[in-house]
């Protein structure tokens, strides 16, 4: 894997500010390790770049979930509700920024997202924070008092660019989850999760290239695969459908512990 990454120019977070895509639309793709090799060495040969933090080209990723006690946001996306959000807080360990993060998508299926940097220590619960929580409820439907830490997730992560920097690609891969209401865990073994995200306009020559590996969308939210696997009370008859193509994909069980 490390000489197929070495195929990829490097590409700097500074050079990346014309790619943040705040407001975007995602598809995104679940993959095995094995295939990602072959995606990654076409990507190479069609001038993909791969972001490089501090000399490495993978981060890891710490993030929390949020939610009501009955789940509204877990709810809402099971439901199909086309608008919708998601609160969490992330840690970017290479760097060692923390957010607070509010994804919030709309009913023409598109994705803003805001943050506000916050304390590593908060990275758990930022609610006692008063600047955070009066930037969650400027940003969101909710308030502080409404929310508590759900789903802890970890995961490691590679960032392409394309050449003409108008598409994003993230490759999230070793995905463990510990819920935090529960205390069941679990991980998605060999599975990678791949998340185009573009401005919808400009065409792709990734899409091709997953295409020519047979790598077809799904759609799937780390969240709510995470609740679905570890919280057997949380209603997700829809979201089993997405655990079972998962497991199809890499031909191994996903349980919780």
């Amino acid at each position: 894997m490390n000489d197929l990454v070495n195929l990829l120019q490097p590409i700097t977070l500074e050079e990346m500010d014309g790619v943040k895509l705040m407001n975007r639309i995602d598809t995104k793709y679940v993959t095995t390790q094995t295939r990602l090799e072959d995606i990654l060495r076409d990507a190479a040969a069609h001038g993909y770049r791969i972001l490089v933090v501090d000399g490495s080209p993978v981060s890891s990723y710490d993030s929390v979930y949020f939610d009501t006690a009955g789940l509204k946001m877990f709810a809402d996306h099971h439901n199909r509700r086309l608008v919708r959000q998601k609160v969490r807080t992330r840690a970017y360990l290479n760097s060692g920024d923390a957010f607070l993060e509010i994804k919030r998508k709309n009913n023409k299926g598109r994705t803003k997202k805001k943050r506000c940097p916050i304390p590593m220590g908060e990275l758990p619960d930022f609610r006692s924070d008063a600047t955070a929580a009066a930037y969650l409820a400027g940003h969101s439907a909710f308030t502080a008092e409404q929310l508590s830490p759900v789903l802890e997730t970890i995961f490691r992560r590679m960032t392409l660019v394309n050449r003409e920097m108008t598409e994003r690609l993230t490759i999230d891969s070793r995905l463990s989850f510990k819920n935090l209401r529960t205390g069941s865990e679990a991980s998605l073994g060999p599975a990678v999760i791949i998340e185009l995200k573009q401005d919808g306009h400009a065409s792709s020559e990734m899409k091709d290239i997953l295409l020519e590996h047979r790598v077809k969308p799904l759609r799937v939210s780390k969240y709510c695969i995470g609740v679905t696997i570890t919280d057997p009370s949380a209603k997700h008859n829809r979201f089993k459908r997405n655990v079972r193509s998962i497991e199809k994909i890499t031909n191994k069980k996903i349980a919780s512990l």
